[in-house]
Parts: structure tokens; sequence; C-alpha cells
């Protein structure tokens, strides 16, 4: 009896200290580093312009997807630290300005990872590494060197220490990138100015084409020695390990493949190096050293970094038991990597025309900010951002949109932009739903006619994806246009967001153009099989037809007809009504989740992860699909399949994401529906009801309102939704509106072992669509 009653009070104890643990120590930057996460650990502030990470390899020639933010957990060496890094993409690139600490002789080579001492790359030990938010440490075992990393918004802070008696240098490889391959760095310069300050930049030809970026360093010991080696043999730069020229002791060189290494003979402390990067200049660079940390306090700018995440954090107060409350903080923490400021301290920035532009747009002052992956954020990282961030956020960021809109070659929104450089990647004008989804909750920092003008812009591009053809035919044809049915469908989307910004603007006939618009998803549903198909030109659907094919150029862009028949948000009754009602829906939405795929071989396709029967979690299309039981009065089947995607694919350990993080959204998913809420469509201010996975959670809104979600009886018995109340009333619907949210309140789910078949099951309860559900 002792016994027992000592180990309820221990657990009790290790319960309370998992509640009483800070939003910024719950946060594990590794998870997502390791499987397909593609996350990175290292220190970044929230949106940074610098993301100081270590690289743990990178091959040469090859696009490496599973090395897309350059660190992955199970690599045993770390080549260095660079200032550049994409959170959680499915591509790579960046990578930008390797620094890394060596004792005695510089190697200028990376080497080979399972030929030690071969090059300058280290082995290490997790047992070594620390990371939390804004703060990464490892030693480099070969190299003798405990390396710490912090950063602020525009610099990065590197504090070698090294062993008592070693030659300290640092070396610099302006040829390393993520995604490497031959011809990539068009041109680079180094240069060391009479105060030792090193400026450079580099010019690369990478996912997007002529990225310009400069850079600034200074270090807090001087410098005894510096040689500067250009490894580009007589013939057009291929890669590492090409016969080097001799290396050049003046202070500049130019050239395609260069690398300059910085002596300091024996320190008696740690080296401090500060690196701050500029898209404008070198000039730039060097003003933007001063713009954090004035001087070389690396403790004092950690304590900043630290700061500022606590401050980010701190906009959902979680109880939940420490593994989901590290799940969920870290989730929190990668939503807050993205898009990140690409201005200088001074407000000018690179645009997409490759020109210098101040941060104004309409008279209004604003920071650019780039990285928009925006097919996979507009669904649930930009909407969540609208709550955790100020508007001052958002508004930054659709005032970047509509300026790269204007300063586009094509005159179009970004559609996958890094760096103020257009990728081409993925389909749509997702743009769009971003500022769309802002206006209709009244955060317009902007001008709302520009905004409108953009949109419409991006959406009536006849040369973009087929768009002309859609204009005329009203749906893209596959013998025209790859990839075709999922085309048309986000077209048709993206569409029926214009059409809401219009009306609200009052621009009846902008509005009704783009109603019609939205309704081109019924003209490739096939009624007959109920999936989305392709059709060709003349009209006729495309054959032979698989809905389980999934195949690059295909007709569906990075899945297949079982992920993109359910892609008409803004008409989900609609979708309801072509399957033959509620239980046919029902049905259908089963034989998703419940698929065999023991006969399928999906290996081809890298972004196809996380498969629960054709439900794909891993990669964007199925984001909504689990809220749909919602629209076909079946709201606790919601319930089930989120407690069954929930507990398979995430976790708190380095492999703890199914798929790419994508720039935030599969993080951004995961908060949503721990609250118990997700918007299935952006820009209706409506969020479909799902269950929580928290006892309590708090929003600490922007306006400084509090929303509370209460979760009274939550247990892995208890997975169902008994009742729900908002503050304190029935809450009878399966959606909360928005200004339910910011007015502040608490919603409170009572929990169940047993599903409740009644509640929320009425047409008029479900989430509003452009088709009636009756």
């Amino acid at each position: 009896m002792r016994l027992a009653l000592a180990l309820t009070a221990s657990l009790s104890i290790l319960a309370s200290a998992a509640h009483a643990q800070s939003a910024y120590d719950a946060v594990d930057p590794f998870i997502g580093t390791g499987g397909e996460g593609h996350t990175f650990p290292g220190a970044v502030v929230p949106f940074g312009m610098v993301q100081l990470s270590p690289d743990t390899d990178i091959l040469p020639f090859k696009q490496s997807y599973a090395r897309a933010a350059g660190y992955r957990f199970g690599d045993p060496t770390i080549l260095g630290f660079s200032h550049t890094h994409f959170s959680g993409a499915g591509h790579s690139d960046l990578g930008d300005i390797l620094l890394t600490p060596v004792s005695g002789e510089a190697k200028l080579e990376p080497g080979e990872a399972d030929k030690p001492g071969s090059g300058y790359r280290s082995r290490y030990s997790h047992d070594t590494e620390v990371a939390q938010p804004g703060y990464y440490a490892v030693t480099l075992s070969d190299s003798r060197v405990h390396a710490e990393l912090t950063a602020g918004l525009r610099t990065g802070l590197h504090r070698y220490t090294f062993q008592k008696g070693d030659r300290a240098q640092v070396l610099i490889d302006l040829r390393s990138s993520i995604y490497n391959y031959p011809g990539k760095v068009l041109w680079s310069r180094l240069r060391v100015a009479p105060d030792g300050t090193v400026t450079g930049y580099r010019e690369t030809r990478g996912w997007a084409p002529g990225r310009k970026l400069y850079f600034a360093i200074r270090f807090d010991k001087p410098l005894v020695g510096q040689a500067f080696h250009n490894r580009e043999a007589d013939v057009p730069y291929k890669g590492f390990a090409q016969p080097g020229r001799t290396p050049e002791d003046r202070a500049q060189i130019q050239g395609r493949a260069l690398v300059g290494v910085f002596d300091f003979g024996q320190l008696d402390g740690p080296l401090t190096v500060k690196v701050a990067l500029s898209s404008v200049s070198e000039d730039g660079a060097i003003a933007n050293l001063a713009s954090d940390e004035p001087g070389f306090d690396f403790d004092a700018q950690r304590g900043r970094a630290k700061a500022a995440w606590e401050t980010a954090l701190s906009a959902i107060d979680i109880e939940a038991p420490a593994p989901m409350k590290k799940t969920l903080y870290t989730a929190l923490y990668h939503t807050l990597l993205a898009p990140s400021v690409f201005a200088d301290a001074d407000g000018r920035y690179r645009g997409p025309d490759d020109q210098v532009h101040a941060g104004q747009l309409d008279g209004r002052p604003f920071t650019f900010h780039s990285t928009f992956s925006l097919w996979d954020t507009f669904r649930a990282e930009h909407p969540l951002l609208t709550l955790v961030q100020p508007a001052d956020y958002t508004n930054d960021v659709v005032n970047s949109l509509i300026a790269s809109q204007r300063q586009s070659p094509y005159g179009i929104l970004p559609v996958w932009q890094f760096h103020g450089q257009e990728t081409w990647t993925m389909i749509g004008y997702h743009a769009v739903p971003v500022i769309a989804d802002a206006w209709m909750k009244g955060i317009r920092g902007y001008d709302g006619k520009a905004a409108l003008d953009a949109m419409v812009k991006s959406a009536t591009y006849a040369p973009y994806g087929g768009l002309g053809d859609y204009m005329k035919l009203g749906y893209v044809p596959i013998d025209k246009e790859p990839e075709a049915a999922s085309k048309t469908v986000e077209y048709a989307y993206d569409d029926w967001t214009i059409a809401k910004v219009a009306a609200d603007l009052g621009q009846g006939e902008i509005a009704k153009t783009f109603e019609r618009r939205a309704s081109y998803w019924r003209n490739s549903f096939d009624l007959k099989t109920g999936f989305l198909r392709a059709r060709k030109s003349d009209g006729a659907y495309r054959e032979p037809f698989d809905p389980t094919a999934i195949n690059y150029g295909s007709d569906y862009t990075e899945g297949n007809a079982w992920q993109y028949s359910w892609f008409a948000p803004q008409d989900l009754g609609g979708v309801v009504k072509a399957l033959g009602g509620d239980a046919a829906t029902v049905r259908k939405l089963d034989a998703m989740f419940d698929f065999d795929n023991s006969k399928i071989d999906y290996s081809h396709a890298e972004d196809i992860a996380g498969l629960i029967g054709q439900y794909i979690h891993g990669n964007e299309p199925s984001h909504h699909v689990a809220y749909l039981y919602d629209y076909a009065g079946a709201p606790w089947r919601t319930q089930a399949r989120l407690t069954q995607i929930v507990n398979s694919q995430y976790k708190p350990t380095p492999d703890g994401l199914s798929g790419n993080d994508d720039l935030g959204q599969m993080s951004a998913w995961l908060m949503f529906t721990a609250l118990g809420f997700y918007p299935v469509t952006p820009a209706s201010n409506e969020y479909a009801i799902g269950r929580p996975f928290v006892e309590r959670a708090a929003l600490n809104l922007p306006n400084g309102k509090r929303f509370t979600v209460r979760a009274a009886g939550l247990s892995e018995a208890a997975p169902y939704v008994g009742k729900v109340t908002l503050n304190g009333k029935p809450l009878t619907r399966a959606y909360l509106r928005h200004d339910e949210i910011v007015a502040g309140g608490e919603l409170v789910f009572t929990m169940s072992a047993t599903p409740n078949k009644t509640w929320a099951t009425k047409p008029a309860d479900r989430p509003a669509s452009m088709t009636p559900y009756r």
C-alpha cells in the first residue's frame, strides 16, 4: 500500500512538473530532423533572415532531397555552419556562407564522411549537441572545437572554443550549397578590409535563378593571417575536389570556387564570429552587422533570442501531458520560421525584378518578407499566423505579396518564392487566399483595391498553368497542360476567395465573375465514377483511369483522384450532393481511409508519406479531408479519424513528422487540430470543429483578448465529443466563427468514451457551402 501511494505521489509530481514546464523549454528543434520532416536544429529568431544551422552532408551534383534543410539527424559528420535554411521544404537550396572552425592545418575540401581526416568536415556525437530556440551547440570531435551558435534577425553569432595550444582558424567555403551541382555558383567575391572586416557575395543558379546574397563578417580577435584560394581549375567548375590554384594572399579574390582561411594563431579564450546578410549590397551587410548585437556579446544575443521566442511562444498556453506538450510547442515553433524577413535594417530589399526597392508600398512602410511555400501554407499556416502574431506581421506578408506582384516581370503574385526570386514550383495562385483570408478577418494594413487588382491579375494571366483554357472551357484540359485536374479545382477555390473580397469591396461584377468560376470544380468531377478526373479539350475524360495512380506530371499534383476529389472547400455541400448524399459521402470517406495499399508501390513519389489507406497526411492535398465528415452530418467520424491521424503521424522524436513540414504547414495542422478546430476553407471565417488533444489551451490573441479551450474528461479512453459549450451556452453546430474566437471566451468540450451521433448532424449545423446541403 505504501509503495502504491508513493508511486501515485511520484506520478503526480511528474505530471505537475510537465504542466509547469515553460513553453520555451518544451520546444525540441530536433523534431523533424530525421525521417522526412526536413527541419533543421540551428539558431534562429522568429521569422529571422539568418537561419544559422549545421550542414551534415551535401551531395555534389544531386538535389539532396533527404537533406533539404542541410542537416539530417542520422548523418555522422558536420561540414560546418551555414546561414540560410528552409524548414521542412520538399526541395533543397540555400546553405549560404558556410563557416567551419579548424585546428591546425586547414584542409580545403570537405572530404568524405567515412574517411576521418580526409577534409575539413568533422565527426560529432549527439551527446554533445544542444538545440534550443535561438541556440545550438555541438563539439566537433575531429576539429577539437566546441561550437555555439545564436542569431538575431539579420545576424548570426558563432562562438568557437578551441583546445588550448591549438592553432585557431576559420574556413569559409563559398562553393558549398544545399542542392549542389556543376555551375551553381555563377560568381562570388571575398575580400578583407584594413580593419579586418570580411565582406563578399555570391550569385547562384539553383532552385531560384540568379539569386544574389551579400555578407559581412567580423571577428572579436585580430587576424594574424589569411589565405584565399580559387579552387576552380582552368575548366568549367565541376564541384568539389578540383585541382586548386595557388593561394592568394591579397585582400580580394573573385571566382566561382572560393575558399578562404582566416588564421588567429593560439587563443587564450573563445573566438566570436559575427555574420550579417543582405540582399542589397556588401555595404548593406556591414550596416546590418550592428542591427542586432552592436558588439560581440554572444550571451547577450542568446538572451535576446530566448526572450523573442518566449514572447512568440506565449501566444498559446498549453496544458497537456509532457510528450504532447513538447510536440505542440515544437509545432508552434516551426510555424514561426517563415515567411521570413528578407530586408535590410534600413528597409531596402532586392525584389523579383532583381532591383533594389525601398520598404514602402502605397505610402505605407513595411518589412519585406519572402520564403512563400504558398501551395502548402495557405491551408493552415497563414490562418494560424493571423491568430498567434500581431496584425502587423500579416500586413507585412500581404504587402510583400502585393509588392512582389508589381515587381514581377509577369505581373502576378508569387507562386513559390524565396529570397525574392520565383521558382514556379507547385500550382495555383495561392497568394490569393492568403490575402483574402487576411482581408476577410479585418487585417487591412494595405490598400484593398491594390490587393484585389493583384489577385485578379494573377487569376487572369492566360499563359500561366493553362489559365487561358480554364477561362475559355471552364476547366484545364489535360492534353494541353499537365496536372490539369488538380489545377482546375485549385483555381476554382482561389477564384472563390477573390469573389469574397470583391463583394466586400463593392466590386459586384468582379465578384459575379469569380463566383461563377468558383463552380468550375464541377466541370472535372465525374458523377459516374464519383472522382475528380482530367478532361481533354474535346470534353472527354482521359482514359484509362486509375484513381490510385500517382505520377509526376500526370493528371494530379503530388496525389491522385482519391485526395483531389475532395478539393472544393468552397462548396463541400456540392461535393456531398455529387456523391449521392450524406451516407454515400461517409462511405466514400471511410473507403479512402480504409483502403488496402498492400499491392500498390508509391516508392517513386518522394512526397507520398504518412499513408492511412489513400489518405496521405505527409502531403497537403489530404489535410482537410478528415474534417469532411462534419459536412456529411457525421462529426463523430471526424473525431475518430483525427485520433487515428494524430496518434500515427506525430511524435516527439527526430523522425516525429510523417512528411515534410513544408514551412510550417504540417505543424500548423497539428496546432489547430489539437485546439479542436481547423480552417478547412480559409477566407470563410469559419473553422470546422474536430476534437481537442489538450486538456486546456488558451490563445492569447493579438488584440489582448483570451480564447480558452478546455477538454473535460480527456483521455485515451474518451476520444469522442459528448457535447460542446461556447461561453457557457450549448454549441450545437460543427463550426466555430472567427469573430467568436477573437472576441475571447471559452470553448468547452466534454469528452466521451462513445460517439454522440446526434451532435451537429443537421444541415443547418454544418459549415457554410456555396451549394446548400438541402
